[in-house]
């Protein structure tokens, strides 16, 4: 048995989660991909395993030989189920690195019962999509007053590139609006919720608050308002709102007229593959792009009468960052005092402090109240 299995670790970001639990003396990890070949050139010495996603009793002896699995094989909503489904059959805590809602939401309706009847945790989007995110809410939170409406507001500023495994994800996540819409609906309808309690995470309008303050359409707001359902720290009302900023008015438009021309573009077939073959699965940014670059999140809390603003800030946030947070994540599942719970959970209700607790011991995150 391995304290953690990565899957997927010759990919662009594989390899640089592999390098960092590589440092980690007396880890048990194993890795874990179709090609033996290519997984033991990586160097580290440790067990190789076969799997293949399309081989259901390979997938299923992998999440056997494991406490945690670390997967980076994506688009999620092609390759991702057959590992959830192992992971919640064994007993097998899971995280990734998907930003994807219309995967997130099917694997619950699918496999969350069957993972909370076997102990195992599935948690998604454990990079940059969605633990500042979240966990940044969640650190907001324990500086406002208890039992009363909140309201948390998210403001990022940052700089980086994608990777191409990213990229496709998120080209893929807009090519199918209709499908995804339709499994949120399923899932909305399925979920239990709490009565006497409201969460609203609709995206807001644009604001000015020291630069152009724009909605973020990403799965972010989605994982907040999960951990606000379950947690009752967020109070009987609770309301959030999350932002890209940008300084001067022509980097805002840009901004907005380049993420519509994109999602349009992803709607047809054929400009669909010419933006998929912009940019490839396992290309990404050098060493030095990763390191200019950078992220600050900015969260403004209120409740009770109680102003705070807190920030979260790192480093290189798509995949040196990244990286460290999703490994982080595994190991706080593997060996940490975490909430009891299980099935299809968030970051913050399934490691909460304890995660903030690591992220913040390695520097890939810090968490700081500015008032």
């Amino acid at each position: 048995m391995h304290d953690i299995v990565l899957f997927g670790a010759t990919g662009y970001t594989g390899k640089l989660i592999a390098r960092y639990l590589a440092g980690i003396e007396g880890l048990g990890w194993a890795v874990a991909g179709r090609d033996r070949d290519r997984l033991e050139a990586l160097g580290h010495g440790v067990p190789v395993l076969v799997a293949d996603v399309d081989d259901a009793a390979s997938i299923a002896a992998l999440a056997r030989q494991a406490r945690v699995v670390i997967t980076t094989v994506g688009p999620y909503v092609r390759y991702g189920e057959p590992l959830v489904a192992a992971c919640a059959e064994a007993g097998t805590h899971y995280v990734d690195l998907t930003g994807e809602p219309e995967f997130v939401d099917r694997m619950y309706l699918r496999h969350h019962e069957r993972a909370a009847a076997s102990g195992a945790k599935i948690v998604h989007a454990c990079g940059f999509d969605s633990i500042p995110y979240d966990l940044g809410v969640l650190y907001t939170v324990g500086e406002l007053p208890e039992g009363v409406p909140l309201k948390v507001s998210a403001f990022l500023r940052g700089g980086g590139r994608p990777s191409g495994g990213t990229f496709h994800s998120a080209v893929t996540s807009m090519s199918r609006a209709r499908q995804m819409a339709e499994t949120g609906l399923r899932r909305r309808a399925a979920e239990t919720r709490p009565s006497g309690r409201t969460v609203d995470v609709l995206p807001g309008l644009p604001r000015f608050v020291g630069g152009y303050a724009l909605p973020m359409p990403t799965i972010d707001p989605q994982i907040v308002g999960r951990s606000a359902w379950a947690l009752d720290r967020y109070g009987p009302d609770f309301t959030y709102r999350q932002y890209m900023t940008v300084r001067r008015l022509p980097g805002a438009l840009a901004l907005a007229g380049g993420a519509t021309a994109l999602g349009m573009l992803a709607q047809l077939g054929p400009t669909r593959e010419w933006l998929l073959n912009r940019l490839k699965p396992g290309e990404g940014p050098t060493p030095e792009e990763r390191a200019r670059s950078w992220f600050k999140l900015t969260f403004l809390g209120e409740g009770g009468g109680v102003r705070v603003v807190t920030e979260v800030a790192g480093r290189d946030p798509g995949y040196g960052g990244t990286a460290v947070m999703v490994a982080e994540a595994a190991l706080c599942l593997a060996f940490d005092d975490t909430p009891q719970v299980s099935g299809q959970v968030t970051t913050a209700t399934a490691m909460g402090g304890p995660l903030i607790e690591r992220l913040s011991r390695t520097r890939a995150l810090t968490f700081s109240v500015r008032s």
